[in-house]
């Protein structure tokens, strides 16, 4: 078995703004599964978010849909720092809030926010060959 799309799916208040915003990042809305309840903003190619209304999540579960957002944390992998800076510099702006310090471990660096429905996202760079390094003196001191 081979897993080979995500689409994560977020009620939202209002679907135009939580779109406005997902589009200032800029990432791009997907009209062919979009209307007035729902969107579908594609983050790269097998990554997807559905921005639903609440009413409309809710109809996919037996269970109550999250109102504050902070349900779990998704967490985004970016080609550089400054991909990482980018994309959270660019939420925001547009209306996003930090919702932890920045990280800055060398070999991983990583940012958050939360957007304007408070779902957390983390934007991360992590550079293999440095964390091989940092992770192989620290099994030396060991």
């Amino acid at each position: 078995m081979s897993i080979n799309q995500i689409y994560v799916n977020l009620p939202v208040a209002d679907v135009a703004r939580s779109t406005a915003f997902y589009e200032a990042l800029g990432f791009t809305k997907n009209p062919q599964f979009s209307d007035e309840n729902s969107s579908c903003v594609v983050i790269g190619d097998n990554i997807f978010v559905m921005i639903m209304t609440r009413e409309k999540l809710q109809g996919f579960t037996k269970h109550e849909v999250a109102t504050d957002g902070v349900r779990v944390i998704n967490a985004l992998g970016a080609d550089s720092r400054e991909g990482v800076d980018h994309v959270v510099d660019a939420a925001l702006a547009a209306g996003a809030t930090a919702s932890n310090d920045t990280q800055d471990y060398g070999w991983m660096y990583n940012r958050a926010f939360a957007d304007p429905d408070g779902h957390h996202w983390e934007v991360a760079y992590m550079d293999e060959e440095a964390m091989k390094e940092a992770f192989a003196e620290d099994a030396g001191q060991a």
